[in-house]
């Protein structure tokens, strides 16, 4: 049996300002190139403000999409089943808010059915639509929870994830492989700590 997942409610405080044109786009690249001090007239530069418009289209279309279209339907037909459904080193990239440079990592999201799952590259694709925005790594984290628990109903979530920021990379302090970690818990394992080291040990974390 199947079940479809509610709609998230309107948010009537998200208003957000008329979207520039394509052009008015191109034009922004244009100017942070000579900015850096490049020759627009080279061969190699006379297509970038093109691409890297395209290229934005793709690393950031995660604004365009609504988890409920991501994750879709949900299933009720468990055969008993009672434990942890885990999907965990899923590979993601995203771009910090801050400096606009990439993010690189892996996320292990995992949840306690209350009677009903969802397939399970719906999750996948959920880590990687709330990626392909930009993001600090806290917030993604409370995302993916926030809409695995408001769109499942689940007993609990449980959400980690691992990743390089390659502005502390390439930039700043150069820290290089340098990793962090956030997690986020919600429902039973909120305050339950034996739950929480269990996760941590199917994924691995620390090892």
């Amino acid at each position: 049996m199947e079940a479809v997942i509610k709609k998230f409610p309107e948010k009537s405080d998200d208003v957000r300002p008329e979207r520039p044109s394509r052009e008015e786009a191109e034009q922004a690249v244009e100017t942070l190139l000579r900015w850096v001090g490049e020759d627009l007239s080279r061969e190699g530069l006379k297509e970038t403000p093109k691409r890297v418009v395209k290229a934005y289209e793709e690393l950031f279309s995660g604004y365009h999409l609504d988890p409920n279209d991501v994750l879709g339907r949900v299933f009720e037909e468990v055969a008993g089943y009672d434990d942890v459904v885990l999907v965990k080193d899923i590979k993601f990239y995203s771009h910090c808010e801050h400096h606009m440079v990439p993010v690189i990592g892996r996320a292990h999201v995992a949840y306690l059915p209350d009677g009903k799952v969802l397939g399970l590259s719906k999750i996948a694709r959920l880590v990687d639509m709330f990626g392909r925005r930009l993001q600090t790594q806290e917030a993604m984290t409370a995302q993916i929870a926030d809409a695995l628990d408001q769109a499942l109903k689940p007993r609990g979530v449980a959400v980690i994830l691992d990743a390089e920021h390659l502005c502390m990379s390439m930039r700043g302090i150069r820290s290089h492989g340098s990793s962090t970690m956030t997690t986020t818990y919600r429902g039973v394992f909120a305050d339950d700590t034996e739950r929480q080291d269990r996760i941590l040990r199917l994924v691995g974390a620390g090892n």
